[in-house]
């Protein structure tokens, strides 16, 4: 099964959103099925066959979470970090500034689900494979 250090090896990888459908191709062949990001502080729970979980450390310090969700600045700066203009803490502290709380990623369904507060789906996008 994976480790955390072999998805966070693959991860380093990632310089901008450009970059994540490579990063998803890799972990799945390393059996990731599924993954939870916590916006707050980057903690992810990675979820494998027969309920095989493996849990990062935050990656950063604690980001405030808006209390309100603007969808449509979030899918702008979406957009813009898919292109390559930001890197990760950037996209996470748009994402905290616009609402997102956690992301949800599918590696079966190839989907990634952005959810607010609430457990509202804020967006859910098809990742390209």
């Amino acid at each position: 099964m994976f480790t955390v250090n072999a998805i966070n090896e693959a991860h380093d990888k990632v310089k901008t959103g450009a970059d994540f459908p490579e990063y998803i191709r890799e972990i799945k062949l390393m059996g990731v099925e599924s993954f939870k990001t916590s916006v707050e502080d980057s903690h992810t729970i990675y979820n494998g066959a027969g309920n095989f979980q493996a849990v990062s450390e935050p990656v950063y310090d604690t980001l405030a979470i808006s209390d309100t969700t603007d969808t449509e600045l979030f899918r702008h700066y979406l957009k813009i970090h898919q292109q390559g203009e930001t890197d990760y803490f950037t996209f996470c502290r748009h994402c905290a500034a616009t609402g997102v709380y956690y992301w949800i990623v599918d590696l079966n369904n190839y989907t990634c689900t952005y959810f607010d507060k609430k457990d509202i789906s804020v967006l859910e996008e098809n990742i390209p494979h």
